[in-house]
């Protein structure tokens, strides 16, 4: 299995320096999910898959969650920058094919994937990958589901969203694959995320923050309808079966 041409070619000059800042913001709570969910399991090597420009990586590594991070990613660019950062605990930094990961079976402890599958053409192709060689998983979707989502492809399809998920998508997607889904976090933005998207929509801004106010007084609501939708898995040794 191969990415598709025109999907590399959008990605290989995806990030840079332009999009760091915001980007390192959002990362921070990205990292901090996954050191919520992973704090009750066993870990001495961490992989990335798909990670960007680096940002969680270089939190994670601030917070010395591992020692050993390694990561693999299909934008060049992407891999230019987290070269360029120089981040320490992270070792391995490799382009990849977007399915195929260049390491054997139950080689890594924990396998991270945040902000990915959504991206992804065949993201069992992936999963199947990932659960391949690592024993534990950390995986993180946005929630862009809506009742009129397909009114919004052109918007979604403009940063790279060929894929929508609910939690309970997800969960199903995962479980289907015989992940077995541990623990999970239904996530709102903090402000600081949010704000510039709104720069020129104050009004905007506070909708969305009246919204958050709203999810909270009601958590069966927040856990159909979060910002983000982070979960941790464990590997079975099971293969998709129907029937």
């Amino acid at each position: 299995m191969q990415i598709s041409d025109n999907v590399k070619d959008s990605y290989s000059s995806q990030y840079n320096d332009d999009s760091v800042s915001w980007r390192n913001t959002g990362a921070k709570y990205k990292a901090r999910n996954i050191v919520a969910l992973s704090k009750n399991i066993s870990f001495k090597n961490v992989l990335e898959v798909g990670a960007g420009e680096g940002s969680i990586l270089s939190w994670l590594s601030q917070w010395d969650f591992c020692k050993d991070l390694n990561c693999v990613e299909i934008s060049e660019s992407g891999i230019g920058l987290i070269k360029s950062k120089n981040i320490k605990n992270v070792n391995d930094v490799l382009l990849f094919d977007g399915y195929q990961i260049p390491y054997p079976d139950n080689h890594f402890d924990l396998v991270i994937c945040s902000h990915v599958l959504e991206h992804v053409e065949h993201e069992r192709i992936l999963l199947r990958e990932i659960k391949r060689v690592s024993k534990y998983q950390i995986f993180e979707v946005p929630i862009d589901f809506s009742f009129y989502v397909d009114r919004k492809v052109k918007h979604f399809l403009s940063y790279g969203h060929i894929n929508i998920y609910t939690p309970a998508l997800l969960r199903f997607l995962l479980r289907s694959e015989n992940f077995q889904v541990k623990s999970d976090i239904c996530h709102l933005y903090n402000d600081e995320v949010i704000k510039p998207l709104f720069k020129n929509n104050p009004a905007g801004f506070y909708l969305t923050k009246f919204k958050h106010f709203i999810l909270r007084l009601f958590p069966y609501l927040l856990g159909i309808k979060p910002n983000a939708y982070a979960v941790l898995t464990e590997k079975t040794e099971k293969d998709l079966s129907i029937f």
